[in-house]
Order: structure tokens, then C-alpha cells, then sequence
């Protein structure tokens, strides 16, 4: 294996175990600012040590051997520590060789678990708990990280170590809660893969209208999270979710990377392995019963989309009264104006302004661009065409993503009287 293929092996088996790694060491050490710093000595120790003497058959173990050393080697020497010290001391001496198959222990998968509700504990801001669990989850570098969310790598960097700090003094244990602080804290880990995937599926800025990396990395923890705690319908709900939009991406993006919305998409680049996948997580969400979720209903939703072969045959009737429940269920505008969409397909575009127009005044919207973007579909389809310029005029002002800015222009630019009609209605 040549330098440059053993590098690729490394980083490959770093975004594959870090996780674990993190996750063991901080169950070890009992702080995820340590155990991460350990793994990040495993793998520095693998990058001196692995071209030389090739990539060992158990990666993985031999990562969480290696920072296990280096914990003892620390708890050593450090005085304040000495009972940790003598415990950890003799396992040391009576291990002659390291047992690699028992560097990574059984319970990982309660370590995961536990790791996944610290990183997205709601002590932290929102920013703060993506950019954790990006990187202590998805094994991202705050290279990655940055580039990803359009900040400065400096801002991620300071998220990261404020949260590690935040959760220290918080005295956040790394422990797997019960009832319903478990559906609490579960909530906020779900909150955040879903942000992280929708920011993948439709990015806030730049110039890219996908990041189909990020939706891969929020779907992989998110099938993580379900191996965890398989019987917590909204968790199968959002794996749905995730796996039916997923399996849009190639369609959802143009030879030039223009966005492609839903209505006009080339539905034989849906990926149909994603959409059964998808379907078979929400009938598990649906077997395990109960009242349906925001995510199982989302789910639901994007189900009714992924059997539809053609546009024409989607089931909009079903879709508004999904998006009725789940606004009933949320009290979300955003929904509403989803609501608002699927209401002007099924019954006409009337309908859906109606509704569009009750939430001109909501202030949660202020500054949503895809509120006068709706809006503006309507109106050109109702004929007022001056009104739906100024709305997508209005829209492009508002969004920071450069392809869907230049889609709004052209929106508008349709609307002006003797200029080629636009695209049809958006949908995504």
C-alpha cells in the first residue's frame, strides 16, 4: 500500500470509528473534552506509525488501545487522580499484550448513544450542538465543518470548545436518561440531524443548491440512532424522512447545478434502493404505534411523493390533510405554509393564497423568503402577474443561496408582460 493510499485508509477508518472512539474514551475518562483529545493522539499515533507498518486488521481496536495507553500514561501522572491511577495501573500490568478485541467494548452502542445525547444536550445553542455532533458524530474536522455551514473556520473551532466547556460545567453526565427526559433529550438529537440533513437538501447560502455530503452524514447517524432505540417511532419517522428525500438528490439539481424543483424533476434519477428504504422505516415507525409524530407524519408525507410516478398522480388531497394534522400537531407557520401549497394543488390556487395571506402577518415569517415565494407561484397562477413579480423579487432579496436567487429572477423576469411564462408552481 503507497503512502498516499495508507493516508486515504486512515481517513476513511477516522470517519468510520471516531464515534466510537469518542464514545468509549468518554465513558473511560468521563470527559469529552479528554476523550476526544485522546483519540485525536490515536490517530496522530496512526499517522506515524501505519505507513510504515501497514493499516492492522482491526483498525478500530487498535485506535481505542493506543488512547486507552495514553489515558493510564495521563492518569499517572497526574497525583489528584491516584485512585483511577492504581485501578487503572494494575489492568495495565496484567495485560502483557493489549487484547484488542476488548479495546472496544460490548457496551458501545450505549456509549453512542450516550455521546449523541450529550453533543445535542439542550444546555448547548443549536450551533453549538450541529457543530459537536459533526464532529465528535460524524467525524467531521473543523475544516469540514466551516466549509460545510459557510463560516469561518475560527467560529467553529471557538462553537466546539465553548460547548466542550459549557457541558464541563454544566456537569453533564454521560449517562443514558429515562422517561420522559429520554423523549426530551432524544427530541433535541433528532432537531439537530435534521437540520444538519436539511441544510444538506436545501443549503441557506452559498453557491451550491445541495450538499449532498452533509444529508449522508445526518442519514448515517440517523440509522445509528434507530439501531440504538428501535422502538422510538419518531426516530424510524425521521430515518424515513431522511432516506425518501435522500433519494431526490440527483434529481434536484441541474448539468449546471441549477435547482430543479419537485414538479419538474426527471423522476427515473429518484434513487428507488433510498425510497424502499424509506418506506420500510416508516412502516416500522407505524407498527410501533401510538400517536403519529411530526417526523412519522413528514414521513408520511414524503411517502405520498415517492409513489408517485409521474406528477399527476400525486395524491395532494392527502397530502394537505397530512399537513393539516401536523400543523394542529406543531402550531408551525413554516407548515402552514407547506399547508398552504399542497391546499392550492389539491383544490386550486384560490385556496392556497387564501392561506398564504393569513400569514403575511405572522412575524415568525419575517424575512422567510419562501413566503413571498409561494405567494408569487400563486399569484402567477391566478393571472396577477405584477403582484407576483414584486413577490419574487421580494424572495430573492430575502434567500442567501445564490442558485435559488437567480431562480427567483428568473421567476420574476416571467412575469413581466410578453416574456416567456415561468416554471410552474413551486413545489419541493
Amino acid at each position: 500500500m503507497t503512502a498516499t493510499e495508507t493516508q486515504r485508509a486512515i481517513h476513511a477508518v477516522w470517519r468510520i470509528e471516531s464515534a466510537r472512539l469518542i464514545a468509549g474514551l468518554t465513558r473511560f475518562v468521563r470527559d469529552v473534552a479528554l476523550a476526544e483529545e485522546l483519540a485525536q493522539d490515536a490517530l496522530v499515533a496512526a499517522l506515524e506509525q501505519w505507513p510504515q507498518s501497514g493499516v492492522p486488521d482491526k483498525p478500530g481496536a487498535w485506535l481505542m488501545a493506543t488512547a486507552k495507553r495514553r489515558a493510564i500514561d495521563m492518569f499517572r501522572r497526574n497525583k489528584l487522580l491516584e485512585r483511577k491511577h492504581e485501578q487503572l495501573g494494575h489492568e495495565l500490568e496484567t495485560e502483557r499484550t493489549p487484547d484488542l478485541d476488548a479495546a472496544i467494548d460490548n457496551d458501545v452502542g450505549d456509549d453512542l448513544l450516550r455521546l449523541m445525547l450529550i453533543s445535542c444536550h439542550p444546555v448547548l445553542s443549536t450551533e453549538a450542538r450541529v457543530a459537536l455532533t459533526l464532529r465528535l458524530l460524524g467525524g467531521l474536522t473543523t475544516e469540514e465543518i466551516a466549509r460545510a455551514f459557510l463560516v469561518l473556520e475560527p467560529t467553529v473551532a471557538q462553537r466546539i470548545v465553548r460547548a466542550k466547556r459549557t457541558l464541563s460545567e454544566a456537569r453533564v453526565p454521560f449517562e443514558v436518561p429515562r422517561g420522559e427526559e429520554l423523549a426530551a433529550r432524544l427530541s433535541s438529537v433528532l432537531e439537530v440531524l435534521y437540520l444538519i440533513f436539511n441544510e444538506g437538501y436545501s443549503a441557506t447560502a452559498g453557491d451550491d443548491w445541495v450538499r449532498p455530503a452533509l444529508c449522508e452524514d445526518a442519514l448515517r447517524l440517523g440509522r445509528i440512532l434507530a439501531e440504538l432505540v428501535p422502538k422510538e417511532p419518531e426516530v424510524h419517522g425521521l430515518v424515513a424522512l431522511m432516506e425518501l428525500q435522500a433519494s431526490r438528490l440527483r434529481a434536484r439539481v441541474g448539468p449546471s447545478g441549477e435547482p430543479v424543483l419537485l414538479m419538474e424533476q426527471n423522476r427515473a434519477l429518484w434513487d428507488r434502493i433510498l425510497i424502499r428504504r424509506g418506506l420500510a422505516a416508516r412502516e416500522r415507525a407505524e407498527k410501533l404505534g401510538g400517536e403519529r409524530g411530526p417526523y412519522v407524519l413528514q414521513a408520511e408525507i414524503a411517502a405520498c411523493h415517492a409513489r408517485a410516478l409521474t406528477p399527476e398522480e400525486t395524491d395532494w388531497a392527502r397530502i394537505a390533510a397530512l399537513y393539516e394534522e401536523l400543523a394542529q400537531l406543531t402550531s408551525s407557520p413554516v407548515v402552514e405554509l407547506n399547508r398552504a401549497v399542497a391546499v392550492a394543488m389539491a383544490s386550486g390556487p384560490a385556496a392556497g393564497l387564501e392561506i398564504v395571506d393569513a400569514l403575511t402577518s405572522e412575524r415568525a415569517l419575517e424575512g422567510y423568503h419562501l413566503l413571498p415565494s409561494v405567494r408569487g407561484d400563486l399569484l402567477a397562477k391566478l393571472g396577477r402577474l405584477d403582484e407576483a413579480r414584486a413577490e419574487f423579487e421580494r424572495a430573492a432579496s430575502l434567500t442567501r443561496n445564490a442558485r435559488e436567487r437567480q431562480l427567483l429572477r428568473e421567476r420574476a423576469a416571467a412575469c413581466t408582460p410578453g416574456a416567456p411564462r415561468g416554471r410552474p408552481q413551486r413545489v419541493e
